[in-house]
């Protein structure tokens, strides 16, 4: 059968993209533009402190005092050997003496872990949170 009206030759259409592509750039730039004026800056409402009348480096670092707990298990302070129960006594007058005093337990590596833990809960029964671990 022969269609009469339609050939057998015909060929496909050419679309041309250009004018579509234009259009769609158009549509773009509009909504950016649209965007950018419809979104405002947010931020966050911050209070700064006030300023200090002295300068952070005439702040005076409170006095701290360093306690050793050597690999033997003794206890030491400023470089000598000293007993617990002495201990707990001078570290009672040091935290009486000034209330913004630390005492830093600075035990050895090679004690077990448990040891140290009961160190350190031995000093804290005297200093509360002023007693502190150093980990180096």
């Amino acid at each position: 059968m022969h269609f009469k009206g339609r050939s057998h030759n015909s060929s496909i259409p050419e679309i041309n993209l250009t004018p579509m592509l234009n259009v769609m750039m158009g549509i773009l730039a509009f909504f950016v533009m649209i965007t950018m004026m419809l979104s405002e800056e947010q931020g966050v409402e911050v209070q700064l402190p006030a300023a200090q009348s002295t300068p952070l480096e005439a702040e005076v670092p409170p006095p701290v005092l360093i306690v050793q707990l050597t690999p033997e298990g003794q206890w030491m302070v400023e470089g000598e050997t000293t007993e617990k129960s002495l201990l707990l006594s001078q570290l009672r007058l040091f935290l009486q003496r000034d209330q913004t005093s630390i005492v830093v337990l600075q035990a050895s590596d090679e004690l077990p872990y448990e040891q140290v833990l009961q160190a350190l809960a031995d000093l804290k029964t005297v200093g509360g949170d002023r007693i502190s671990l150093a980990i180096d």
